[in-house]
C-alpha cells in the first residue's frame, strides 16, 4: 500500500482562496506527456490529489512519436567537438541527419554557445556522469512502473544493436565501443554473421556491430501514456483539456492562467518539455536555455515484425524500432524551434535511409510521417527540482532524446519531493545536484 503524502493536510488548508479558481487539488501538473503523467501517477500514489492540464489528451505530443527506444546506452551529450564544423553544412543540407534552419540560426547561436561551452572537459565529464546516472537506473524504474499497473508486457529488455556497413567504419565502431565499455556500458563486439542471428532480416553487407544488453523498448510509446493516464485517474488525478498560458507563484500558491480560465492550487509541477521555459521564467525568475530538437519518425505499419529489437546504423544515423503499429524509422535532428511548419521531407527520406539493410525490401505501403519536438539544455541534462516561493514550484524537463528513457526514474525522484520536505534521494535513486535550476542562475 502506498503511503499518503505526510503534509497532505496542511498543503490543502493553505490553499490559495483568492480568486474563482481554486481547485481542491494539492498540485497541477503542467504536461501530459510521458514525463507529466508518469509523475502524475507517482504523486497520486504518494496522497496527493492531482490535477493535469494540457492542450491535448495524454501522450500526444514528443511522447507519441518517440523511436520506442530504452537507449540507457546513451550516456553522452547530444554534441561533441565536431559541432562547430559542422554547422555549414547544417544549414546547407535540409535532409541531412542534422539539420539548423538557417532562419532560425539567429536565435540559435546563444544556445549552441553555450552548447560549445559545455564541451570543455570538466563540464563535458559532469554532463555523462550526470546522464549515465539516470540512464542506470531507468530500466529498472520502468519495470517497476509497468509491472505495478500490470502491464509489464509493454517494455521488451531485449537489448539493441549498433551495426555498421564498411570495413572503413571498423575503427569508428571500435571507438564507440571504447568510449560505451570507458562509461559502464555493458557491450559486446559481434561480427556480421551473430548480428544477423540476433536480426536475421539485416542483410549480407552488414560487416558487424555493437549489441547492447542492458537496452530494450516499450512496443507503443503512446500506448504506455494512456495506460499510465487510466492507472492514474483510477487514483483520483483529472486530466483536464486547457493551455497554460501564464502562471505566477507567491507564498500562498501558485496561480495558472488558461484557457479554461484561473486555476488556484498550492504547487505546481511544469512537465511540458520543450515549452515549458516561458512558465519556468514566470513563476521562479530563471531564464533557462531550453531549445528544441525538433523529431521525425516514419512509420511502416507492414512492418511490424521485420526486427526483435531496436537496430541503429552507425553510417546512416538512424534508428529502427519494432512497435506493435509496425516498424518506426527514426532519429534525424532539426534546429529550428517551436514555430516553423514541419519540414516533413526529413521524415520521408528515412525511406532511402533504410535501403540495403535489409535482405528484402521494405513495404513502404500505408507509411506515416510525424514530427515533434524535443526539450534540449545545452548540458543535455534535465532539470529535476523544485524552485520558487516555498518550493511550491517542481520541475520536469529538459530530457532531450531521452524522454522516454528517463521518465519513470524521473517520476521516483519528483515522488521524493512528495514524500519528504527534504530533498533526500531514496536508495537507487541518482542525487539530484547534478539536475538543479540553480545551474542556470
Amino acid at each position: 500500500m502506498t503511503q499518503a503524502y505526510p503534509n497532505a493536510t496542511t498543503s490543502i488548508q493553505t490553499r490559495t482562496q483568492s480568486g474563482s479558481g481554486v481547485d481542491d487539488a494539492d498540485i497541477a501538473v503542467v504536461g501530459a506527456g510521458v514525463i507529466g503523467t508518469a509523475c502524475a501517477l507517482e504523486l497520486a500514489r504518494q496522497g496527493y490529489r492531482v490535477r493535469v492540464v494540457d492542450r491535448d489528451v495524454p501522450g500526444m505530443g514528443a511522447s507519441f512519436g518517440n523511436a520506442g527506444h530504452m537507449a540507457t546506452e546513451q550516456v553522452f551529450p547530444i554534441a561533441d567537438t565536431s559541432l562547430l564544423m559542422r554547422i555549414p553544412g547544417m544549414l546547407m543540407d535540409p535532409t541531412g541527419p542534422l539539420r539548423l534552419d538557417w532562419r532560425y540560426l539567429p536565435r540559435s547561436i546563444p544556445w549552441l554557445m553555450r552548447v560549445l561551452w559545455n564541451l570543455r572537459a570538466s563540464p563535458y565529464q559532469a554532463s555523462v556522469a550526470g546522464i549515465r546516472a539516470l540512464n542506470e537506473a531507468s530500466l529498472a524504474a520502468w519495470k517497476r512502473l509497468l509491472t505495478s499497473i500490470d502491464k509489464p508486457w509493454l517494455l521488451k529488455h531485449e537489448g539493441s544493436l549498433l551495426v555498421h556497413e564498411s570495413d572503413a567504419t571498423a575503427g569508428e565502431l571500435a571507438q564507440a565501443m571504447a568510449r560505451f565499455t570507458g562509461q559502464g556500458v555493458a557491450c559486446e563486439s559481434l561480427d556480421g554473421e551473430r548480428v544477423r542471428q540476433l536480426a536475421p532480416s539485416l542483410s549480407e553487407r552488414i560487416c558487424g556491430g555493437l549489441f547492447f544488453p542492458e537496452t530494450g523498448h516499450v512496443i507503443d510509446p503512446h500506448q504506455v501514456v494512456k495506460d499510465l493516464a487510466e492507472a492514474a485517474e483510477a487514483l483520483g488525478v483529472r486530466f483536464t483539456r486547457a493551455e497554460v498560458m501564464a502562471g505566477q507563484a507567491s507564498d500562498g500558491g501558485v496561480r495558472l492562467q488558461t484557457s479554461s480560465g484561473v486555476l488556484d492550487v498550492p504547487r505546481v509541477l511544469i512537465a511540458a518539455g520543450a515549452h515549458s521555459a516561458s512558465l519556468v521564467a514566470s513563476m521562479t525568475g530563471v531564464r533557462v536555455p531550453l531549445d528544441t530538437e525538433r523529431g521525425y519518425h516514419l512509420m511502416l505499419p507492414r512492418e511490424g515484425d521485420r526486427l526483435p529489437m531496436a537496430v541503429t546504423s552507425l553510417e546512416r544515423r538512424f534508428i529502427m524500432t519494432p512497435l506493435a503499429g509496425g516498424l518506426r524509422l527514426a532519429g534525424t535532428v532539426e534546429f529550428a524551434g517551436l514555430k516553423r511548419p514541419a519540414f516533413m521531407e526529413r521524415a520521408w527520406r528515412l525511406r532511402a535511409l533504410a535501403d540495403g539493410l535489409f535482405s528484402e525490401p521494405l513495404d513502404e505501403a500505408e507509411a506515416t510521417p510525424w514530427m515533434g519536438f524535443r526539450p534540449s539544455l545545452p548540458d543535455s541534462l534535465p532539470i529535476i527540482d523544485r524552485a520558487g516561493p516555498e518550493g511550491r514550484v517542481w520541475l520536469a524537463f529538459g530530457h532531450h532524446h531521452l524522454g522516454l528513457t528517463q521518465a519513470a526514474v524521473t517520476a521516483r525522484l519528483i515522488g521524493q519531493f512528495a514524500s519528504s520536505d527534504q530533498d533526500g534521494v531514496a536508495p537507487g535513486l541518482p542525487p539530484l545536484s547534478p539536475y538543479r535550476l540553480s545551474r542556470f542562475t
